[in-house]
């Protein structure tokens, strides 16, 4: 009976890659037309400035930080409207234990040495699919939980296994996640913003609401749920994972004995703009041990998608 399901996640998976495969064709077809008119017409629109999605009062907590690098960028030299962040209010996990991090990411002590010193909490040896594992975060809620690059690791070199090694890392951390979350009301959108449709429409995985800079995150209302915020390169074969889809409309668990997942809301996505995070270096999931570069998602934006939990 178990395997039976767990062959029924599978496929449900993969004809989500299936969809999304197609999806990407027209979108394609879409942005290729959208080029041409643009070339036709007279000047161009003004250039926008990037999203800082946290206020001076959130309390953040970060998965998976490999070297610790964004982290460090959050307290040590944050966008200007967050200069009156308490580092206190940052909690850094990884996945490593500390040993590990440092074997993996030479510069990762360094780092959080100056993140200690200055009142942040570095935790390691975190499983961002079992936080409710974690003593250390047992009955604390968090405005922000951040996922910046997620990546199971596992080297597997068949592509729709790899998809889906990934898509399972993502369905376990949102389910995981919500034990984590602050409770409150739905955040409500920046009134300023001017979606082209609702924002549960079926094609919003991929909003463009790119924000000025010191616009108001979509949850400073007092009393506003936490939310969630994944960020990926937007080109295959991370699109393949299907990140939106996953959390608004997740698949049935793959075994009697899992729960299911939660669904969430899709508030907005907009590019993330490393410069912002002054020393923000992305690191592979296997650490520096693995030499060399590699070029996967070359070509592409760095994306981030923001959920909460749906009523």
């Amino acid at each position: 009976m178990g395997h039976k399901k767990k062959t029924s996640l599978k496929t449900t998976l993969q004809s989500q890659q299936i969809r999304l495969k197609n999806k990407e064709k027209a979108a394609h077809a879409a942005e290729a037309a959208e080029l041409k008119t643009k070339h036709k017409g007279k000047g161009k629109a003004p250039a926008l400035r990037p999203t800082i999605p946290f206020t001076p009062t959130d309390k953040i907590l970060l998965i998976g930080e490999g070297n610790f690098s964004f982290a460090h960028a959050l307290v040590i030299d944050p966008p200007l409207s967050l200069e009156h962040l308490p580092p206190s209010n940052i909690t850094a996990t990884s996945y490593d234990s500390e040993e590990e991090c440092y074997d993996k990411y030479p510069d990762a002590k360094s780092k959080v040495d100056v993140l200690l010193e200055r009142g942040a909490e570095v935790l390691f040896g975190v499983d961002g699919t079992r936080l409710e594992k974690c003593n250390a975060l047992k009955k604390r809620l968090f405005d922000r939980v951040v996922f910046n690059f997620p990546h199971a690791g596992k080297g597997i070199t068949d592509q729709d296994r790899n998809i889906l090694s990934n898509q399972m890392l993502i369905l376990g951390f949102l389910r995981s996640v919500v034990s984590c979350l602050a409770e409150g009301t739905i955040p409500t959108r920046n009134l300023s913003q001017k979606p082209k449709k609702p924002v549960d429409d079926d094609d919003d995985d991929n909003m463009n609401d790119d924000e000025d800079i010191d616009a108001p995150s979509p949850s400073t209302t007092q009393g506003a749920r936490g939310t969630v915020l994944i960020t990926l390169r937007n080109v295959p074969p991370y699109t393949n994972w299907d990140v939106p889809r996953l959390a608004k409309t997740p698949p049935k668990p793959a075994s009697l004995g899992t729960p299911p997942n939660p669904n969430y809301k899709l508030l907005r996505s907009f590019v993330f703009h490393r410069k912002m995070w002054k020393g923000y270096e992305h690191r592979m999931t296997k650490g520096e041990r693995a030499h060399g570069r590699g070029t996967t998602g070359e070509g592409g934006e760095d994306r981030t998608w923001e959920f909460c939990l749906k009523d």
